[in-house]
């Protein structure tokens, strides 16, 4: 059977602030929905689920990001993620310039976890602490091919 990712779901306290900054990451705002209903509760596992949602997707066309604001249930608001917690932690992006890419995430008040690292010869890779404490790693790939 063929499979293919479909998309990368991330509940966010602020939709409007998570969309910034993925739209100035270099992603594409492709729709923008409320649901609700017997569908989503279904769906989702959530009774009364009910959010605001947005699709975005990556500049190549093959990776989506969906972004989930919650109404109801109300959110769970937890500890930030730690990039050794069990579980999905967090998202990345191949960047064309790293440090261009930190600067615009410094304009939303994100900065690197660390500091940025090189990885043989191959990655400049860091990761950052995003909208909502989404964990988001950025690399550029050192050898063009």
């Amino acid at each position: 059977m063929p499979i293919k990712l479909e998309n990368i779901g991330i509940a966010v306290r602020d939709l409007e602030a998570a969309i910034a900054f993925f739209v100035d990451l270099g992603l594409t705002l492709v729709g923008r929905d409320t649901v609700s209903g017997e569908w989503t509760d279904t769906a989702v596992g959530l009774d009364g689920n009910h959010a605001h949602i947005a699709m975005l997707q990556t500049p190549d066309g093959n990776g989506r990001l969906e972004l989930f604001e919650y109404i109801h249930p109300e959110p769970n608001q937890t500890e930030d993620t730690q990039p050794n917690d069990i579980g999905m932690h967090r998202v990345a992006f191949s960047v064309d310039d790293i440090e261009q890419a930190l600067e615009m995430a410094a304009r939303h008040g994100c900065r690197p976890l660390r500091g940025v690292a090189t990885y043989g010869d191959i990655y400049k890779l860091t990761y950052l602490r995003g909208p909502s404490g989404i964990v988001v790693m950025l690399a550029e790939e050192l050898k063009k091919s």
